[in-house]
């Protein structure tokens, strides 16, 4: 034991870390029991635990009490506060890797929901994660597949072309067909750390909740512990990549990485090599003549079909899963990281699509009894807000469809930091297959402000929503048809419907252009659907 104790506080001291003892004393304990446990896992479990800890104790402090007595309206005070902590917890993120860059990953893409200081400080997590040495990329290779990486690929591209938070990507040619891949390996730890992590977030959830009764964070933990078993098995990712392949033959601009099963393990998975920028690289999307409107409509086309019709939703949207290209004049979307995907019930699509019509009306009945069919219960406006990404009174006036009715990406800022604690509740609330879905029109609206740099875009994605969210409706209401005049006039609605959703479009591509301020007094005020 005094051996034991000796290592642990060496590593410690190497490691350089000051914080720990609370989280640590947690760790030991739970370690300590289990004698086969090494020195260096119960040092590591101290350094991680108590190194998390000690940051969000920090971040704690800071809105506990740098903001006692300061006025909402003091926006230099509280933007110095907001970016601290968001310096200091995407600090962690990075330093802990794991399961913490996920976290930080999603926040980044929450552009319109929170301040401005988290978004541009977690950013930098899509493509600067931590990064795994090649002798460990060749340790997992030899483990997994049985045979040393030269014997595999003739080349092997020693730095990454991009690292996430449970692998890194490589570029390699195969030796036995002199084909080009891309190879995803697993960090060598993140099994190990993955199972410390997720003690210590749920450790880390309930310190919150004692600090601040107002926020709930089950249905973090929740997702967690449900989701990443399926993420750290590289197997089922390629299985899900030949599934989603397969529902979107039919859609020739989006595209999926071929999988070679061959050089393929839970760890290590071999796929086609497909060159690209990020979806939100507005200079890439520049320097290879590529339009941002065509790039965005294609995505929340993609996207839409998920969820509208195919009832099968990417559960990991965030701007480093998704690449675009131009080959041959045509431009493509390439869909990456498929680890975990969502099957939506029919009668939960059916009742989301409902919904999104009542959003689309403004009608404030219809909105409330679709959401509580949902499961939203009370707090169906807020949740409403969430979804559509406008104000309450936004909604209820003319509905989402409003020219009028813009994304004021500034002002659902200040709202959602007011609403912060009610929006836990929410997310703590509702079924787990909305948290997906939001996360989904979080990508989407994300990417679209951050191409087009205006506060007053969202339109084009409500529109692409709304045609699939129509063409769902009217094929489910056809299914249930028993009459031929009953079919004639669905028919004839959803006919009428998508001559204006056509015009809006049309009208709407004009806006994007030179004469768009000249057609902008011909876009209507409200379409019912």
């Amino acid at each position: 034991m005094r051996q034991l104790l000796l290592k642990t506080l060496h590593h410690i001291r190497k490691n350089k870390v000051r914080t720990g003892f609370i989280g640590g004393t947690a760790c030991i304990i739970i370690y300590g029991y289990n004698a086969k446990v090494s020195p260096v896992k119960v040092a590591t479990a101290l350094v991680r635990t108590g190194r998390a800890g000690g940051y969000v104790l920090k971040a704690a402090s800071l809105y506990k009490y740098r903001t006692w007595g300061v006025a909402e309206d003091d926006k230099e005070t509280m933007s110095e506060i907001h970016k601290k902590t968001a310096e200091a917890i995407c600090d962690l993120c990075s330093v802990n890797g794991g399961l913490f860059i996920k976290v930080g990953q999603h926040i980044g893409t929450l552009d319109y929901l929170l301040p401005k200081e988290y978004v541009q400080a977690f950013k930098i997590l899509h493509a600067g994660a931590p990064e795994s040495s090649l002798d460990s990329v060749k340790k997992v290779v030899a483990a997994e597949l049985g045979a040393k990486l030269e014997d595999v690929f003739s080349e092997f591209d020693p730095s990454p072309i991009g690292s996430a938070s449970l692998a890194q990507v490589h570029r390699a040619v195969l030796r036995s067909s002199n084909k080009e891949v891309a190879v995803k390996v697993q960090h060598s730890t993140v099994h190990e750390h993955s199972k410390i992590d997720t003690v210590v977030i749920e450790f880390l959830a309930k310190l919150m909740d004692k600090v601040f009764p107002e926020f709930e964070f089950d249905w973090l933990i929740d997702t967690i512990k449900r989701n990443l078993p399926k993420e750290l098995d590289f197997v089922q990712e390629g299985q899900n990549c030949e599934h989603v392949s397969m529902l979107f033959n039919d859609t020739p601009f989006m595209k999926v990485p071929k999988i070679y099963w061959e050089f393929t393990s839970r760890r290590v998975l071999c796929m086609e090599y497909i060159v690209g920028g990020m979806v939100d690289d507005a200079e890439y999307m520049k320097a290879n003549g590529i339009n941002k409107s065509e790039v965005l409509g294609y995505l929340s086309k993609i996207f839409s079909q998920m969820i509208f019709e195919r009832g099968y939703i990417h559960c990991d949207p965030h701007p480093g899963n998704v690449m675009v290209q131009k080959v041959e004049g045509k431009t493509c979307l390439v869909l990456l990281d498929h680890g975990l995907y969502q099957t939506l019930t029919d009668d939960f699509r059916i009742n989301y699509c409902k919904l999104w019509q009542a959003l689309l009306k403004g009608d404030t009945e219809r909105i409330k009894k679709q959401a509580q069919r949902l499961g939203v219960g009370k707090y169906y406006g807020l949740f409403a807000c969430m979804v559509a990404s406008r104000t309450w009174d936004d909604i209820t006036g003319s509905g989402i469809t409003d020219k009028n009715s813009n994304l004021d990406v500034n002002r659902l800022q200040e709202e959602a930091v007011r609403q912060i604690p009610e929006i836990s509740q929410v997310l703590n609330y509702i079924p787990r297959q909305l948290i997906l879905i939001l996360k989904t029109n979080d990508l989407l609206r994300g990417i679209e402000c951050s191409l087009l740099n205006r506060n007053t875009q969202g339109v084009g994605t409500f529109l692409n929503m709304a045609r699939y969210c129509l063409s769902a409706l009217t094929t489910h209401k056809l299914h249930k048809s028993t009459s031929l005049r009953r079919t004639a006039v669905i028919y004839y609605t959803y006919t009428v419907c998508m001559v204006k959703l056509r015009l809006l479009r049309f009208l709407y591509w004009v806006s994007l252009t030179r004469v768009g301020g000249y057609c902008e007094k011909f876009l209507p005020s409200h379409v019912a659907f």
